[in-house]
């Protein structure tokens, strides 16, 4: 299984990859290699993942070794969102042997974060089983690096939340306390959203939930309710607005959570706790 995932533009891409490798470089470069590796050194290897999971981040691992040295050859061997096993050979990178080494750990970074979300959210994609549900990534992302946690997310066949404050309006329960309730919340955000704008709110009880359906909302969301709730919840609905699930989602927990009939399941656990992904650089000959 693959999953069919548009690329992230160059244009954000490339400078969180030119940010990390200066990062690495600092003052005087990989004096490491610089110093144990010939300049005429040449060299072919390949990237393997060393584990079962999905694959994400090859981008930005080209991008990286580009950017040290765009005479190198890379070749992709996976597709992006593509499920592979250990031992899977993704990508193969040849020409100096001192550019692919400089390059190298930043580019593992990338796409050992990268498939690390694409695989614990593919499992989390799988345990919806055949409810309608679907999996959504929050905010809760590394500061800098959401566009490609968020990316990562959907290689691995999640859906995204809001991508920031400025694409949606959510009214949460700090919201509600401050303005004075769940009516003149939502009568506030309606008199100043624009016609593009979609408005959630969070409901913690069955009573709240009624208010909103009084007032009328485009998504509800139900935070941290009983899977008993969270059906009767989705009953009185009856389909006036889209309904969201979150809070105490885990693995184990989504089937039954998916059953109660919502239409999303929101966590931050794909992207604040995804276990990195194990991937390698594996030298195969002088070029």
């Amino acid at each position: 299984m693959t999953t069919n995932v548009a690329p992230l533009s160059h244009l954000i891409l490339e400078p969180l990859v030119r940010l990390a490798l200066e990062e690495d470089l600092g003052r005087a470069g990989d004096i490491t290699s610089d110093s144990v590796i010939p300049f005429e050194a040449r060299a072919k290897v390949v990237m393997a993942s060393r584990q079962e999971g999905v694959i994400a981040g090859l981008d930005a691992a080209e991008i990286a070794f580009k950017l040290v040295d765009s005479t190198l050859s890379v070749k992709r061997l996976k597709a992006e969102g593509a499920e592979v096993k250990p031992g899977d050979e993704v990508m193969e990178i040849e020409g100096r042997a001192r550019s692919i080494l400089t390059a190298e750990r930043v580019a593992l970074n990338f796409v050992g974060r990268m498939s690390g979300i694409a695989t614990l959210t593919n499992k989390m994609v799988k345990a919806v089983g055949n409810h309608p549900a679907k999996i959504c990534s929050t905010r809760k992302t590394t500061p800098g690096l959401r566009a490609v946690e968020k990316y990562a997310v959907k290689a691995g066949g999640g859906a995204n939340h809001r991508l920031g404050l400025d694409d949606a309006i959510l009214i949460k329960d700090n919201h509600i306390a401050i303005a004075g309730g769940v009516a003149i919340a939502l009568r506030r955000a309606k008199e100043n959203a624009g016609h593009m704008v979609k408005i959630e709110i969070e409901v913690d009880t069955l009573e709240q939930l009624k208010e909103v359906l009084e007032e009328g909302a485009d998504v509800v969301m139900l935070d941290n309710m009983s899977l008993e709730d969270m059906t009767a919840a989705v009953k009185m609905v009856n389909g006036r607005a889209l309904v969201e699930a979150s809070g105490g989602v885990t693995l184990e927990r989504i089937p039954k959570i998916a059953a109660t009939g919502v239409d999303m399941i929101s966590t931050g656990a794909l992207t604040h706790s995804a276990p990195n992904f194990d991937v390698g650089l594996d030298f195969r000959a002088a070029a």
